[in-house]
């Protein structure tokens, strides 16, 4: 059960340094509005759970609002920057790379910002590039990061021997959730050595299953890539008799990226995600629905996040990747050979075409919105890392920048939920069944 000492974010030590960015707020009538340390936004806003609690309002679980301080931890001109992108591509990390450089360049003054090269091995050899905002003043057009990225963990205790010897007092960290467990072992060394290092997390995934999140950038970018090539998929489905279009979509534990492209194309007829388990054989399993879709309709679109049905496959002893996470078995060839051979025994012409466009989704530019959050993100993260806020991310929940404790994010994963309303609309707009059983 989560607690108000659950969202309580640690701190470097009292801010005494007034802010480069309070000068600039004569007169009065354009003052920029900083942030109060003790406001906070509920972290469960609905009434009846206000109502049946039995905790006063103020200890109830909450978040502390982002935004810049009056006061500040670290003296500008003393500071000096690091950044590193982790774990696989994500649209919108030259956006973060871009903001988070003019931000600390413009906003406060900083002198000193470098990029690590490869993300946690950059640190660890000391592989880095010095970032000026004429450097990356026009990163944004392209996608990818351009310093790069790479899986793989490094040893916590030798990262930080980096960071010290580059004196290095503030490390943003971009990455998924084996970036973000990274990213606490470091702060976890640097709180053991009682160093003043403060690492803040801005975290990305295309498959939006961050804990306490409203949305993590790159998800809209993919979730849209995703469509052309769901509309592409229903087109040939069309072109042939008995046409099926199988698309796999990125999603190792959550189908997100699936529910939103089906509900944006809607054109998909059947949507499998690592959620909700279904069974190939039977009377009412997915082959035997398929067959009735395409006696009634002549084609079909079916869309598979990449860890839906895992447990359909031969899974003993699987090996994982250099981020800790477990090799997923292809359950888009799978599927394809399961189809064609079901249809081949009952004797049932089907043209099958299966496109997998995982590794082009997540390799393209954010889109608008994408590089609106990713801008709204990386300003924030400066604002809290100048204020000598640590072990913490930058996240978007109810609509509001807030501050997260690392630990409560990477807990567990964000996941579809089968009684919820996203579920619903997909049931809604493919007009599957319940479930394959």
């Amino acid at each position: 059960m989560v607690s108000f000492n659950n969202f309580i974010i640690s701190n470097l030590g009292p801010c005494k340094v007034e802010s480069p960015l309070v000068p600039g707020t004569e007169p009065e009538e354009w003052s920029i509005q900083f942030i109060d340390e003790e406001e906070r936004i509920l972290l469960n806003d609905r009434v009846r759970y206000l109502l049946n609690s039995s905790e006063p309002l103020e200890k109830l679980p909450s978040l502390e609002i982002a935004g810049p301080h009056r006061k500040i931890y670290f003296p500008p001109e003393k500071v000096k920057i690091g950044i590193v992108t982790c774990g696989g591509l994500c649209p919108g990390l030259n956006n973060v790379i871009r903001d988070l450089v003019m931000a600390s360049s413009y906003h406060y003054n900083v002198k000193k910002i470098i990029g690590f090269r490869f993300g946690y091995r950059g640190i660890a050899f000391g592989d880095f590039i010095e970032l000026r905002p004429e450097l990356v003043s026009e990163i944004h057009e392209q996608g990818g990061s351009i310093l790069a990225s790479s899986r793989g963990s490094q040893e916590p205790a030798e990262m930080v021997d980096s960071l010290v010897k580059l004196g290095i007092n503030i490390l943003f960290v971009v990455g998924g959730d084996g970036s973000m467990r990274g990213a606490l072992a470091i702060a976890e060394e640097i709180k053991k050595r009682s160093l003043k290092i403060t690492v803040i997390g801005i975290p990305k995934t295309i498959d939006n299953d961050f804990r306490y999140m409203d949305q993590s950038f790159g998800y809209a970018t993919a979730a849209s890539k995703a469509v052309e090539a769901l509309n592409g998929a229903h087109r040939e489905a069309q072109g042939a008799p008995n046409g099926i279009g199988l698309v796999k979509l990125m999603g190792r534990q959550s189908g997100f990226i699936a529910c939103a492209a089906t509900l944006a194309s809607n054109q998909v007829n059947f949507v499998l995600i690592p959620e909700i388990p279904f069974r190939l054989d039977g009377p009412d399993g997915f082959l035997e629905v398929l067959r009735r879709r395409l006696e009634d309709r002549k084609h079909a679109l079916i869309v598979v996040a990449e860890g839906a049905g895992q447990d359909l496959l031969q899974n003993e002893g699987r090996e994982t990747d250099a981020s800790g996470n477990i090799k997923l078995k292809d359950i888009g060839i799978y599927l394809k050979e399961k189809i064609v051979q079901y249809f081949k025994l009952i004797k049932m012409e089907v043209n099958l075409k299966y496109i997998d466009p995982s590794y082009i989704i997540r390799s393209v530019k954010a889109s608008p919105y994408d590089s609106v959050l990713c801008t709204s993100l990386a300003l924030n993260a400066v604002h809290a890392a100048m204020a000598g806020k640590t072990e913490m991310v930058i996240a978007m929940w109810h609509r509001r920048l807030v501050h997260i404790p690392i630990k409560q994010v990477i807990i567990e994963r964000n996941q579809v939920d089968p009684k919820g309303p996203l579920w619903l609309s997909v049931l809604g707009a493919t007009g599957q069944p319940l479930t394959f059983h």
